[in-house]
């Protein structure tokens, strides 16, 4: 695989920096990166926006406006460093903000939105070989037109009852899903087992639906959950552990 005749990448993935099972997929996606010959072109959908008709109150747990918000706002930084760097330069800045999200120890006492700060932002920045004035961006509330376009344009691949990430395969004419979710990331030998499993079945064009809502808590620093534990098993609604529907 790779980039075909028309330009388009293997795969589009569309994700939140703010999800951890975008970003749990996400690594799977790069250890298959450095195993196949395919590419990925990193996306936007944001969370927050998506949710935006919802009363978080009623429908989230406690927190979960702002850390939605907090994935907004980095994506508005990462809108505007492709404006200027190109497509290229987004997969290397949201593997810094992930890498700064959930591979940095539990959560707990940091409080809600902290992943959205200009520390956090500036810090990635420098990471991924950017300059650090693009944290400015993650005010400019400008930016949001373009993120809900993009992230319009996830839903109108998949429909609207999913959460992210959302991979489209082989675009424009191959089907895109909702995940696949997984809560630990598979050895090099298991996660070209996994992709080639996920492909064959994108492949089918009648193929649907795989899903259930009771998922292990990623294994991550930030969900406290160590390598080689496995996290309890919780039940998310629609992908977010939603109090109600």
């Amino acid at each position: 695989m790779g980039t075909n005749a028309a330009g388009q990448a293997d795969i589009n993935f569309y994700f939140d920096p703010i999800c951890p099972f975008a970003w749990m997929t996400s690594k799977w996606i790069r250890v298959v990166q450095s195993q196949r010959d395919y590419t990925v072109d990193w996306r936007f959908i944001s969370l927050r926006l998506i949710n935006s008709n919802l009363d978080y109150d009623s429908h989230f747990p406690e927190g979960y406006d702002a850390q939605h918000t907090a994935g907004l706002r980095l994506l508005r930084v990462a809108a505007a460093v492709r404006e200027q760097h190109g497509r290229d330069a987004v997969g290397p800045l949201y593997a810094a903000f992930g890498a700064r999200i959930f591979e940095t120890g539990p959560d707990e006492g940091r409080g809600y939105g902290w992943q959205g700060t200009p520390e956090l932002a500036a810090d990635a920045l420098a990471a991924a070989g950017l300059p650090a004035s693009f944290a400015d961006a993650l005010d400019d509330a400008s930016r949001d037109i373009e993120i809900q376009a993009e992230s319009d344009e996830a839903l109108s691949l998949t429909g609207k009852d999913v959460g992210t990430p959302i991979l489209h395969f082989e675009p424009p004419e191959g089907v895109a899903f909702f995940g696949p979710v997984i809560s630990r990331l598979p050895d090099e030998e298991q996660a070209a087992q996994l992709w080639d499993h996920v492909v064959g079945l994108s492949r089918f064009p009648g193929f649907a639906e795989l899903k259930r809502s009771l998922r292990e808590r990623p294994q991550l620093p930030s969900m406290g959950v160590p390598a080689q534990e496995a996290g309890r098993t919780e039940d998310w609604h629609a992908g977010s552990r939603r109090l109600k529907k």
